[in-house]
C-alpha cells in the first residue's frame, strides 16, 4: 500500500546548502517529528520513493534512514516498512524546530554575557592592546625545536597520560628557581601550581578562596577581568582610591573596620591600568593589615620582567608568603598563545588549587609546559628576555616622543618606569574620542572597562611593546584625528 507524505520535504533539501544531503534529510525528518507533523507510527515512503520525491540518489536516502533508525527516531519492520518510532515522547506542539543552534528554541538559560565583552575581538582596522609583548620577536624555530625535544622526552618517559593537576615537575621546578633567584620568593616546586595563563590562575584562586557574599577590595581603576571573576563567584566588590603612590591603604583599613574583608586584589609592581608602583611603606602596611585582620592579598605580578628605570621592588609575596597569593605568567616573557601562568603559595593552598584544576580542567598541557621548561633550562628564555627588554625600552622612549609630538596638549601622561603600556588621560570628551576612533577603524579597550566605580578617573591604557615604530605612529595619528 502506497503511503502519503503528511508534509513535503522537497523545499528543505538543497544541494547548494552547506552540509551533506543525507544530513539535511535527517534534520528535516527530526524537525517534523519534534514539531508533531509526523506522529509515532507514521509510515514513511520507501527509500526509492523518497529519492524520487527529493530528486536525490537513493543511497543518500538509505544513509539517512539508517542513521535515523540507529538514533531511535525511526523503526523498521520487514512487513510494515519504515515508520516513526512509537516509543518517542509525544510533542505535537506544532512549533517549528530548527537544526541550527543559533536559531533553535532552547529549554534552558545561560547567564547572559555583559554587553561590553572583556576582550577585544579580531576585526578590520588597527587594534591596540593593553600591554602585550611582540610575538614576532621570539624566533619560531626555537619554539619548534623545543616542542620537538619535549615531545620525544615525553614519549620516552610515557608522559602522555593524565598527570598531576599542579603541572609538570619540570616547569614547576623551573618557575620556582626563577622566582627564587630573580624575585626573592622562598619557594620550591611544592609551592607552584601551573595554570592556563594568569587569568586562569586568578579564577582558580577566587574559586578556592571566596564564598558568595565575601567582600573583595580592589582599586577604583583596576583589571576588569579580575572584578568579573570575583563577581561571577558571588563576591561583593568594594573599590578604594589610588594615587601616585598606589592603592589607598588608609581606605582599606577604613573598610575593614566596617565589615569583614576576604581578599584585597592588587597589582603592586605596575598598577593596572595606571602603571604606578605601590610604595614600599604602603606595601608594609597592607601586609600588617592582612596579618591582623586575616584577609588574603591576591598579588597579580603580570609583567615583573619589564622594568626600565631602576631595580624593581620585590613582590609582596617575597616577604609575606603567608599573606600573599602570588600570580604570574609567562605570557609577557614568552608568548601569550602558549597560555602558561602560575600561582605561588604555601603548599596546602597549592593542594586546594590543584583540586580546582581537577574540577575545571583536569590537567594542563604537558607538552607545552615541558616546552616552556626546556626554554627556561637552556637559557633561551633568559636570552630572549634580555633582547626583548632592550627593544621595548627603546620603543617606550620613541612612543613617548610620538605622543608628545603628535598629540601635544590633547593628552597627559607620565613615561612609565616599567611595564608595556602607557596610561593616557585626555583633555577632551573621552567617550566621543573613543566613538570617533572606532568609526575610523582604531580599536582599543574602553575607558569604562577600567572603572570599578562610575566616578573613578577616566583614561586609556595603550600598549606600545607590540608595535613597530611605523605602527605606533599610525595609531597615535589616528588617536590625534579622533581627539581633534
Amino acid at each position: 500500500m502506497v503511503q502519503t507524505w503528511q508534509v513535503s520535504l522537497s523545499a528543505r533539501i538543497d544541494a547548494t546548502r552547506p552540509g551533506p544531503l543525507y544530513m539535511q534529510i535527517i534534520q528535516a525528518v527530526i524537525r517534523d517529528i519534534e514539531s508533531g507533523r509526523l506522529g509515532p507510527g507514521t509510515y514513511l515512503p520507501s527509500s526509492r520513493a523518497l529519492a524520487t520525491i527529493l530528486n536525490v540518489n537513493r543511497k543518500t536516502v538509505v544513509l539517512a534512514y539508517e542513521d535515523l533508525v540507529a538514533q531511535g527516531w525511526l523503526a523498521t519492520s520487514a512487513t510494515r516498512g519504515t515508520f516513526v518510532s512509537e516509543t518517542l515522547p509525544e510533542t505535537g506542539t506544532g512549533a517549528p524546530v530548527s537544526p541550527d543552534p543559533d536559531t533553535a528554541r532552547t529549554s534552558y538559560r545561560f547567564k547572559a554575557p555583559p554587553q561590553r565583552p572583556l576582550a577585544l575581538s579580531d576585526g578590520e582596522g588597527l587594534r591596540l592592546d593593553e600591554g602585550s609583548p611582540d610575538g614576532r620577536l621570539f624566533p619560531p624555530e626555537l619554539l619548534v625545536r623545543a616542542y620537538r625535544t619535549a615531545t620525544h622526552r615525553a614519549s620516552r618517559a610515557r608522559a602522555f597520560q593524565y598527570r598531576d593537576p599542579r603541572g609538570t615537575p619540570d616547569l614547576r621546578r623551573a618557575i620556582a628557581a626563577m622566582l627564587k633567584a630573580q624575585r626573592g620568593l622562598a619557594v620550591n616546586e611544592s609551592n607552584i601550581c601551573i595554570t592556563r595563563g594568569s587569568q586562569n590562575g586568578l579564577f582558580l584562586t577566587a574559586m578556592a578562596l571566596l564564598q558568595p557574599g565575601d567582600a573583595v577590595i580592589v582599586e577604583d581603576l583596576t583589571y576588569e577581568p579580575a572584578v568579573a571573576a570575583f563577581r561571577a563567584l558571588g563576591a561583593r566588590i568594594i573599590p578604594v582610591g589610588l594615587d601616585d603612590g598606589g592603592m589607598d591603604v588608609d581606605a582599606i583599613e577604613a573598610v575593614c573596620r566596617k565589615a569583614p574583608v576576604k581578599a584585597v586584589f592588587v597589582t603592586p609592581h605596575h598598577q593596572f591600568p595606571t602603571t604606578v608602583a605601590l610604595r614600599p611603606d604602603r606595601r608594609l602596611r597592607l601586609v600588617e593589615l592582612a596579618r591582623n585582620i586575616g584577609f588574603a592579598i591576591i598579588e597579580d605580578d603580570y609583567d615583573h620582567e619589564f622594568h626600565f628605570q631602576s631595580q624593581p621592588l620585590l613582590p609582596i609575596a617575597a616577604y609575606a608568603p603567608g599573606e600573599a597569593v602570588y600570580i604570574g605568567s609567562l605570557s609577557k616573557l614568552l608568548l601569550p598563545a602558549l597560555r602558561i601562568g602560575y600561582v605561588a603559595a604555601p603548599s596546602d593552598k597549592i593542594d586546594a588549587l590543584a583540586h580546582m584544576v581537577s574540577l575545571n580542567d583536569g590537567m594542563g598541557n604537558t607538552l607545552t609546559e615541558n616546552t616552556a621548561a626546556l626554554l627556561m633550562e637552556t637559557g633561551e628564555l633568559r636570552r630572549h628576555a634580555r633582547k626583548a627588554r632592550k627593544i621595548y625600552a627603546e620603543r617606550r622612549e620613541r612612543f613617548a616622543d610620538a605622543l608628545t609630538s603628535i598629540l601635544g596638549d590633547k593628552v597627559d601622561f607620565q613615561v612609565p618606569d616599567g611595564g608595556l603600556a602607557f596610561w593616557l588621560t585626555f583633555r577632551g570628551d573621552l567617550a566621543r574620542i573613543e566613538q570617533r576612533a572606532s568609526a575610523a577603524g582604531l580599536h582599543f579597550a574602553s575607558h569604562r572597562s577600567y572603572k570599578a566605580q562610575r566616578d573613578a578617573p577616566s583614561g586609556l591604557r595603550i600598549g606600545f611593546a607590540s608595535l613597530t615604530d611605523a605602527e605606533a605612529i599610525k595609531a597615535i595619528e589616528a588617536l590625534n584625528t579622533a581627539a581633534a
